[in-house]
């Protein structure tokens, strides 16, 4: 969402590079996906899929949506679900929606509009066969959210090649590490400490 905005957004350019993008590159396009300011494409289904998300939840600052390999695994297994097994799952400990079908390309608002129903207020989505979108009250921990469900499907994969059982954490338990976890504040330092590297390394993304 452009700051001081309610129906503005802004979004990386079609057909860049990730390590192409910068801030003065991206574009700024309205709900229907016309660019305001800024040069470059919106790419249609990044259009469909977070507008319609972005409208239907006004305190979303950022909403990212990525094709993560162990997130979008789970996305294809039959009935697949982050289970609440290991700390870093209990951080989404009923947080997560999941959407069980798959409807092709997102060519038109009206599958934003749905994927934003089955939402339903969750920071989380599954996409089933697709991938994951989450929303965020800032960027620091829409990225918080992605980087951590990601790792907590990884483990999640490994202990189901086991062949053992899942072992859940107890209901009472899971809901009071659930509310332990301060996501603004943890979000907010692990991004700071990533930017920190990218400065170092990289500080062409900030031109």
């Amino acid at each position: 969402m452009l700051p001081g905005s309610k129906d503005r957004f802004l979004l990386n350019p079609f057909g860049l590079h990730w390590s192409e993008v910068t801030a003065s590159n991206l574009l700024v396009v309205d709900a229907k996906g016309s660019v305001i300011e800024g040069i470059g494409e919106a790419e249609t289904t990044a259009v469909c899929i977070h507008a319609p998300i972005h409208v239907a939840n006004p305190s979303a600052t950022c909403i990212m949506h990525t094709h993560m390999p162990y997130a979008t695994a789970l996305s294809m297994v039959e009935g697949g679900r982050l289970e609440p097994a290991s700390q870093n799952a209990l951080r989404f400990y009923n947080q997560v929606a999941y959407d069980e079908d798959y409807n092709g390309l997102a060519m038109q608002a009206d599958e934003g509009e749905r994927l934003g129903r089955v939402l339903n207020g969750k920071r989380v989505l599954l996409m089933a066969n697709h991938g994951i979108t989450v929303i965020g009250r800032s960027v620091a921990e829409a990225f918080d959210d992605l980087y951590f469900f990601e790792r907590a499907c990884l483990v999640q994969f490994i202990a189901m090649q086991s062949g053992r059982p899942i072992k859940n954490v107890p209901t009472q338990i899971a809901q009071s590490t659930f509310r332990g976890v301060d996501n603004a504040k943890d979000a907010g330092l692990h991004f700071d400490a990533l930017k920190r590297i990218l400065d170092r390394e990289d500080p062409g993304y900030a031109q």
